[in-house]
């Protein structure tokens, strides 16, 4: 493990953010010999110390800072603090996320350009191709060890996937399998083969899940080239008078306020909390935040079209038994406007335990009818509704008038489903719901979205500096040490998990990094 990189080093490169992104960037630089510093807000929970009980493990985990929320979502009505469910740790939401990991189609680099004008969206083609990507997609897959890639088998299928396969094969869906995720269907990586707990969403016990708190950090620290600072909450970025980056200002696990100089700043933090702290690093020189030339910082702010469908059988299911996510319909993840909308969906596998159930099924729902449901939980099967949501200029992050315990405003994030979120949702509902009536439910439930777990765009990447907030390496178009190392990058949001595509721009990221200090260009 490295030893602490002193305050005043100004050679290290600074990631903020643990995650999918923060982590393995770290990684990939330490594997190629450059000093970094991960600062982590969150505490480092080993996996030992996970909990397999809901409401424990999220008081253990999620991001439960103050933040508010505005916009017509049913989110805002139902949880008004907690627009998003993600991870506060070490390992960022790697820890919590179903392991789901689906590369984009190649028509959802190129949005605008396949979609067309649609009104009130603002539709971008990424400024990369899913060619460029391919190569880095290839070595995402065998990082994570996804499933059905490099001759790894699939996971096995549980009984919530058995009746989602066969209601997909009565409806002639072809596209259904238990791939392709990110968790060990076999031993390697030094880790288990999954072991069919269920609790993927509350941190995998046993390590066959991939998440950067077991693979990346460790991997990065035993180079001796990364130091991971858990409780260490960014306040700001600095930057010096010729408006480079120099470093950022951070609360530490005492209470204190350090700086830690940097050669390079790379910001990890998800589409929430990156936005933020670009808005609150505002300076003289830069009055509307870093990175902000084109006033994009914040915008564009996608979640996923997300919903889901329960549906309620004669015989028990006990869905939570095995793999939470490994089941998974992908043919209406097609473009195919004749349904009504623009782009496409995922049918995925999914169960909540009973107080995730209670809690999200139909939040505030009361009486016979929500009791009954609940009554039937161990008759049910479960699937989440996941698709590509439109980028609206309207839909963003910015900074709310309520402050944190260290003064600074929280992100306010304000959402409107589009007319086309809308349309998918409805359709996907009733796909979902045919899926289950096929094979003999007794009722399906249609549930609403839950908080946000994928959080996307807000610093989008663009050709034109006017367009967005990064170039196609994530490097910020207004200050060339300054990288986006997160979700937030995306231009639009496919109708895919996200962790995948993160993973692969960080080690396409991380190689353009390298370069570039070796040129001693940045």
């Amino acid at each position: 493990m490295a030893a602490p990189y002193d305050l005043n080093d100004g050679s290290v490169v600074v990631i903020i953010g643990s995650g999918a992104g923060g982590g393995t960037l770290g990684n990939e630089l330490a594997q190629k010999g450059i000093d970094v510093v991960i600062l982590e807000a969150g505490s480092r929970h080993e996996y030992e110390d996970f909990v397999n009980d809901e409401w424990a493990s999220f008081g253990q985990l999620a991001w439960t800072d103050m933040r508010t929320t505005s916009g017509s979502w049913r989110v805002h009505k139902d949880f008004p603090n907690l627009p998003a469910w993600i991870v506060k740790a070490v390992g960022g939401s790697t820890t919590h996320w179903a392991g789901a990991s689906l590369r984009f189609q190649e028509h959802e680099f190129k949005a605008r350009t396949t979609y067309g004008h649609v009104a009130g969206a603002n539709l971008l083609d990424w400024p990369i191709t899913l060619a460029e990507l391919a190569p880095w997609y290839d070595k995402a897959e065998a990082k994570l060890g996804v499933t059905l890639t490099n001759g790894l088998p699939g996971l096995p299928g549980n009984n919530n996937f058995k009746i989602l396969k066969a209601g997909a094969d009565k409806l002639g869906y072809k596209e259904v399998h238990t791939g392709r995720m990110a968790i060990n269907s076999v031993q390697r990586d030094d880790r288990n083969a999954c072991q069919q707990t269920g609790f993927c969403f509350q941190g995998c016990k046993w390590g066959a899940k991939w998440s950067t708190l077991y693979t990346e950090i460790p991997k990065g620290e035993a180079t001796g080239r990364m130091e991971v600072r858990p409780n260490s909450h960014v306040l700001k970025i600095e930057h010096d008078a010729s408006g480079k980056a120099s470093g950022v200002v951070y609360v530490d696990k005492d209470g204190k306020q350090q700086r830690q100089k940097a050669r390079i700043v790379a910001v990890a933090g998800n589409s929430i909390e990156s936005p933020r702290l670009l808005l609150n690093s505002a300076s003289s020189m830069f009055p509307d935040g870093l990175a902000n030339s084109s006033g994009q910082v914040g915008r564009n702010y996608m979640r996923h079209m997300t919903a889901s469908v329960y549906g309620v059988f004669d015989k028990p299911v006990h869905m939570y038994r095995g793999t939470t996510m490994a089941g998974i319909v992908q043919d209406e993840a097609r473009h195919d406007d004749s349904r009504g909308f623009v782009a496409g969906y995922e049918l995925e596998t999914l169960s909540l335990g009973i107080p995730f159930m209670a809690a999200f099924l139909n939040p505030g729902g009361w009486g016979r009818e929500f009791t009954t449901v609940l009554d039937s939980y161990t008759h049910m099967a479960g699937m989440w509704i996941v698709g590509e949501d439109m980028p609206q200029e309207t839909n963003r992050v910015s900074l709310s008038g309520a402050v944190d315990q260290h003064g600074l405003p929280v992100a306010n994030v304000h959402f409107d489903d589009h007319p086309n979120d809308i349309a998918m949702r409805n359709h996907a509902w009733a796909q979902g719901r045919a899926i289950y009536e096929a094979v003999g439910a007794t009722r399906t439930l249609p549930t609403p979205p839950y908080p946000s777990t994928h959080n996307l765009g807000t610093n989008r990447m663009s050709a034109r500096a006017q367009d967005g907030v990064v170039n196609q390496w994530g490097q910020t178009h207004d200050i060339g040490n300054l990288f986006i190392s997160d979700g937030s990058q995306f231009t639009t949001g496919g109708a895919e998990n996200p962790t995948l595509t993160i993973v692969a721009l960080a080690i396409r990221q991380a190689d353009y990094i390298a370069k570039e200090m070796s040129a001693k260009t940045i």
